[in-house]
């Protein structure tokens, strides 16, 4: 039995999955902010729709 063999599979299969979780924070972190953003820029938007309702509610076309 290769004991030192193993313990070296063991301690790089828990560096991996550490780091799978530290990336998938991140990741997790990142879709929270642009959320956030895409959010904040939708309120943005609904407010100068009510300062300014008449911009931008038609538009003309002639074919």
């Amino acid at each position: 039995m290769d004991i030192p063999g193993l313990s070296i599979a063991l301690a790089q299969t828990k560096v991996q999955g550490d780091f799978s979780v530290a990336m998938l924070s991140k990741a997790m972190d990142l879709g929270e902010t642009l959320g956030d953003g895409m959010v904040e820029m939708l309120d943005a938007a609904a407010m100068e729709r009510s300062v300014t309702p008449y911009i931008g509610g038609n538009i003309d076309i002639t074919v």
